[in-house]
């Protein structure tokens, strides 16, 4: 499993209608994630660049891509983001791997 941050703007059609009535928007996120094989972790509304940035998990970047196609689909939602998130522990593997690579590679000599 894979951990996404999510975040994204509702069209002023989606806020008119929140406003009117309101709902927990968590739960139909959560209800995707479920019906891909993931998770919901984290729900927030989000003031600034973002309406509402969300921290979920999935089994794959396969499944994060058919969150943010059906989600923007349907139309409430504009300037979609996903980011894949990776935990500390494959930081840690992917410092080491690294490593390796720098040690392998040369810088252009140039003039």
């Amino acid at each position: 499993m894979q951990f996404y941050l999510c975040q994204g703007n509702y069209t002023q059609d989606a806020i008119k209608n929140l406003v009117a009535h309101p709902e927990d928007r968590s739960k139909a996120v959560a209800k995707m994630c479920e019906d891909l094989g993931g998770k919901l972790h984290h729900f927030f509304m989000s003031f600034g660049e973002h309406d509402f940035t969300v921290v979920i998990e999935l089994p794959d970047d396969d499944a994060a891509a058919a969150l943010a196609m059906g989600t923007s689909a349907v139309g409430h939602v504009s300037g979609f983001k996903t980011t894949k998130l990776i935990t500390p522990q494959q930081a840690v593997a992917a410092m080491t791997r690294g490593a390796k690579v720098q040690a392998s590679l040369k810088p252009p000599k140039g003039k």
